[in-house]
């Protein structure tokens, strides 16, 4: 889905939801507890938030930390079945890009108004060029682990 369309939907979302609440785990926390629990951490804080108590948590994926004494059903695929999954997909990547757009004014040459954090060819030569910022997670593999070796008269 194209950026401008997430980004029209994002204010139909938090026009018409009956709640919807965003949270945010920062890259000290992701390299201390992994990623994949920063994701259940933040989940788990935006919930707090809500000004709703859900009946039911539709959840995107194969597994989830189990929320307070709130069923959860956790779904492969979720956000191709459910709008509710698929508009916390769009909020969560909507304003992930605008802080990742934020970020870009202070570095500009990582270039994350176009990657978003992504590892692409670019953003790694950055790295490289530029060493890591304050952002960046230290436990993900910016560089390529693989050595390139060069054989003379072969």
């Amino acid at each position: 889905m194209p950026e401008h369309t997430r980004d029209e939907l994002r204010l139909y979302i938090e026009t018409h939801a009956l709640s919807y609440a965003v949270a945010q785990v920062d890259h000290e926390e992701i390299d201390r507890i992994n990623i994949l629990k920063a994701s259940f951490k933040a989940m788990h804080l935006a919930l707090d938030q809500l000004k709703k108590r859900p009946g039911l948590l539709l959840i995107d994926g194969n597994r989830f930390v189990p929320y307070k004494r709130t069923p959860h059903r956790c779904i492969v695929g979720g956000d191709a079945q459910y709008a509710s999954i698929a508009a916390a997909s769009i909020l969560a990547k909507t304003y992930r890009d605008a802080y990742m757009k934020d970020l870009h004014i202070q570095f500009p040459y990582y270039k994350w108004n176009t990657n978003k954090g992504y590892g692409t060819a670019e953003h790694r030569m950055a790295i490289a060029q530029h060493g890591l910022s304050p952002y960046h997670r230290k436990t993900f593999q910016c560089a390529s682990p693989q050595l390139s070796l060069q054989i003379e008269g072969g």
